[in-house]
């Protein structure tokens, strides 16, 4: 009876131990995501989390949701300051320098285990790597990401007599078209613009555009230069102002970010340069047929690559570094960056996941979801520096300054030049 009586305790012991060892082992990640841009990226996002916890019951994610991207930076940083647990975020691949500098991201490559870990870290398109590494290191994972496309209303252009699937190739032909585009009410007010560039939110982003074109990257890769007075640049610049202010084929001073998606829809403009987080909300609410192309060239094609990468931090545990390892890995997974391809309008992060037969049955019935891809051959990074909200301020508000006629291109990006190397001096 004493020999069962102490089974019994042993046995009820090692039960206690299972359980303890079972609740120690459970690990809890918060995760900081932006969610102000087009669609409902945050259902898919939900969605992509629970499945995730049904195949790893030990592992709870808590995604926290903020506006844009800058808004989900300062929350972020804040909560890490604050000493709360923030093991992961989504936040802007241009942010890398200053995250670096604050010496509060790790490097994928000192979590990854593994041969086939080292491998998937290898398997993203080259051209949304320029933004995710450093010093040969990749401190950023593609997820949330895009380029600039042009989105056009194939209606408008049957009805001023041209051919809808033959949208402006170079900077000639946009203004060509977009001069007959532009539609007139009988008063002579303009109701419908041949073109739109959004002015607020990322001017910097939509400027580098026009830069790139003319055959002008803005900064160098070390992030300590910028070139924002050099001739070409000017030039970009001017071409931009005189859209508007000479071709008269966009509206004079500032174009809005947020809404102007709304007024590509309402039909108040026949062209608009946006990202492609836009295009699966313009499937759903467009009227008309519209097309999707990348942007035209002058001395090249080119747009930025954009959006948002996951970064680890260092304040966390080797098992939640395993965690979120497992985590990203399960949402970068081909058939899920698919879904989320799809469902949000981004463009699939790994040229696997575009072998899927989800991803390839959607681009057959809509070849415009390849267009942002098929722009990877021409993309290079998003303008990225140390210090970058400040150095891209100066910037911002050149071309706001442009735009409003207050102030030459010359003039302008004089200016943000002088402010850009005062702050980048430093990091030479």
């Amino acid at each position: 009876m004493r020999t069962s009586g102490f089974k019994l305790v042993l046995l009820a012991t090692a039960l206690v131990f299972m359980v303890v060892g079972v609740a120690a082992a459970e690990i809890n990640m918060t995760m900081y995501y932006p969610i102000a841009v087009g669609g409902k990226p945050y259902q898919i996002i939900n969605e992509l989390i629970q499945g995730f916890e049904s195949q790893n019951p030990n592992i709870k994610v808590k995604a926290v949701y903020y506006g844009n991207y800058d808004d989900t930076r300062t929350k972020c940083l804040a909560a890490l300051k604050a000493g709360e647990p923030v093991q992961l975020s989504v936040l802007f691949s241009i942010d890398i320098f200053d995250l670096l500098n604050q010496d509060i991201i790790v490097p994928w490559d000192d979590v990854v285990q593994t041969d086939a870990d080292r491998a998937w870290l290898k398997s993203f398109y080259p051209a949304l790597m320029a933004n995710s590494m450093a010093g040969g290191k990749t401190y950023g994972i593609p997820f949330q990401r895009s380029t600039i496309v042009m989105y056009y209303n194939k209606d408008a252009f049957a009805e001023v007599g041209l051919d809808p699937e033959k949208p402006p190739a170079t900077w000639d032909e946009l203004v060509a078209m977009g001069k007959k585009l532009v539609k007139r009410d009988a008063n002579g007010q303009v109701v419908r613009w041949g073109l739109s560039i959004p002015s607020t939110g990322y001017p910097y982003w939509m400027y580098q555009c026009l830069a790139i074109e003319n055959g002008l990257e803005l900064m160098n890769k070390a992030g300590n230069e910028v070139y924002f007075n050099r001739p070409e640049s000017i030039e970009a610049l001017r071409f931009w102002h005189d859209m508007a202010y000479k071709h008269e084929i966009m509206q004079k001073g500032s174009t809005d970010w947020g809404t102007l998606r709304q007024q590509f829809l309402g039909g108040s403009t026949a062209m608009m340069w946006h990202t492609t987080g836009n295009l699966t909300p313009v499937r759903d609410g467009a009227k008309f047929k519209f097309g999707v192309a990348m942007l035209p060239a002058h001395k090249r094609r080119g747009s930025p690559t954009g959006g948002g990468n996951f970064y680890i931090f260092k304040k966390t545990t080797p098992e939640e570094r395993t965690a979120v390892l497992k985590f990203v890995q399960f949402m970068t997974e081909p058939i899920n960056t698919a879904k989320w391809s799809i469902g949000t309008g981004y463009v699939a992060t790994r040229p696997a996941a575009y072998e899927t037969d989800l991803l390839k049955d959607y681009v057959a019935g809509f070849p415009a979801a390849t267009v942002a891809r098929d722009q990877f051959e021409y993309a290079v990074a998003e303008f990225s520096t140390h210090e970058t909200a400040r150095v891209k301020k100066f910037l911002d508000d050149a071309i706001q300054a442009v735009l409003s006629g207050k102030a030459t291109p010359q003039e302008a990006l004089n200016k943000a030049q002088q402010g850009a190397d005062q702050i980048l001096g430093g990091y030479r």
